[in-house]
This record gives structure tokens, C-alpha cells and sequence, in this order.
């Protein structure tokens, strides 16, 4: 009796992108940890479940600094995806795994993170004037409400929302981002405009970014909690105020 072979069916690949987060250590990495701690005590959570690539760029760290820099990260639940500037003779087991630079840049962290620790008060400065609005395009209209855990991206242009944002969920844009409802998550504008703004009607955020410049809820003003308001970068502070 012949048996008819059946043709195994192949293995199917897809490329598929993911948002990772940057950060760039800093010499002396104690204190870099140290000033990182202080952030992390502000916003517990801000990095759980989220990749994060190291940029070691430029920066004087060996193989073993590296590799204990990445066990200290992991002891505060950041799970270093992988290295990028790293020697490439570091492409060993144990290590994360090198990554071409070149990725394209949506925030940044590593610059704004001692300014957010500090709470400059100049970066909550309510008297300002808001820059004169731009006209802008290829705007991407959200008519639902973003939920918890939800992560919206939209990089050429600006993010509308008719709507609210919950608490865990994101949203990040190259322009300016607009919620017409509550904004209790994370709202992160400017990844490619630095004179974009961020507008929402009632202001219960987690967090708030303009251009890689972060405020936590804990800079924001009590006294713009729950109200609508604006916000935009001036130089290197956030301002905010309420809107009319």
C-alpha cells in the first residue's frame, strides 16, 4: 500500500514593529540609579511591562558595568530589550542582544529625567502664553474612548480623541494631542514638533510629555486637577495652564 506524503506546510515569518523606550545611563551609574530611584518613587509602574533599549552610545561603560547595570535595572522591573552602541563582541549569552542604531526617535527619556525629579517650578508656570496655534496635518481621529492598557501611536501628525483616556492606557504623537473628555493616562506630544501641545477638558493625568520633557502627576498644580487645560514646551520647561 503506497502512502501519499502530504506537503508539510512552511513556517510563515512576519516583521512587525514594537515602541521601545531609550534610556541612556550616566557616569557615575550610582548616581545615575540613584537619581532613577528618585523617579521611579514618583511614578511607580511607569516602566513595568514596557521594552527598554539601552543607548551606550558615547558612553564609557565595560562589558561587566553593562551586565551588572542590567541585573540592577531588572531588580526594579525594567527589562532591558537590548543594547544599542554597545562592542559588538559583547554578542555573547547572558547579555541582551545588540541593536543597530538608527531607530526612529519617538521620546526621550534619559534627558528630561532629572528635570522631572526636581519639579522645577518654573516648569508649571500658569502665567505663560501659549505659543500661536499651527494648522496641521494628517491628523488621526480617535471617535471611541482609549482603554486601560490601550497604546495609540501616530507619528505624522496629530492625535484627536472624542473621548477619554483611561488610566494604563497611552497616547503618543509627532504633533499635538487633543482628548475631548477626561485624560487619566499618559498623553506624550512633540515626538516630532517641539511647538506641539497637549488639550484635554478635565486633567486627571499620570503623565505628560512635550519633545522627551515629562511632568508626573506629582508637578502637576493641584489646583488644575480636574480642570481643562493646555499645555506646551518652552525651552527646556513644560507650562500649563487652564483653559477658558
Amino acid at each position: 500500500m503506497t502512502v501519499e506524503a502530504r506537503p508539510r506546510p512552511s513556517i510563515r515569518f512576519h516583521s512587525r514593529s514594537y515602541h521601545a523606550m531609550t534610556l541612556a545611563p550616566e557616569t557615575p551609574v550610582a548616581d545615575w540609579l540613584t537619581d532613577l530611584d528618585a523617579w521611579l518613587e514618583r511614578s511607580p509602574g511607569f516602566f513595568a511591562g514596557r521594552p527598554i533599549v539601552l543607548d551606550l552610545t558615547a558612553r564609557s561603560l565595560d562589558r561587566a558595568e553593562v551586565a551588572e547595570l542590567t541585573k540592577d535595572l531588572l531588580a526594579r522591573n525594567i527589562q532591558v530589550l537590548g543594547l544599542e552602541g554597545a562592542d559588538p563582541e559583547w554578542s555573547e549569552p547572558g547579555m541582551p542582544p545588540l541593536l543597530s542604531s538608527g531607530g526612529r526617535q519617538a521620546s526621550v527619556i534619559a534627558n528630561a529625567l532629572a528635570d522631572v525629579i526636581e519639579g522645577s517650578d518654573d516648569s508649571r508656570d500658569k502665567d505663560a502664553a501659549p505659543p500661536a496655534p499651527r494648522e496641521r496635518l494628517n491628523s488621526l481621529l480617535i471617535d471611541s474612548p482609549v482603554r486601560s492598557g490601550q497604546y495609540i501611536e501616530h507619528l505624522d501628525g496629530d492625535v484627536i480623541i472624542i473621548g477619554s483616556v483611561a488610566s494604563g492606557a497611552e497616547v503618543v504623537a509627532g504633533g499635538s494631542i487633543h482628548i475631548y473628555g477626561t485624560l487619566r493616562g499618559r498623553a506624550i506630544a512633540g515626538a516630532s514638533d517641539p511647538s506641539a501641545r497637549i488639550f484635554c477638558r478635565k486633567l486627571e493625568a499620570e503623565l505628560l510629555a512635550i519633545n522627551g520633557l515629562y511632568m508626573t502627576a506629582d508637578d502637576m498644580e493641584p489646583h488644575l486637577r480636574g480642570k481643562g487645560v493646555q499645555v506646551w514646551l518652552d525651552s527646556d520647561s513644560l507650562l500649563m495652564t487652564a483653559q477658558d
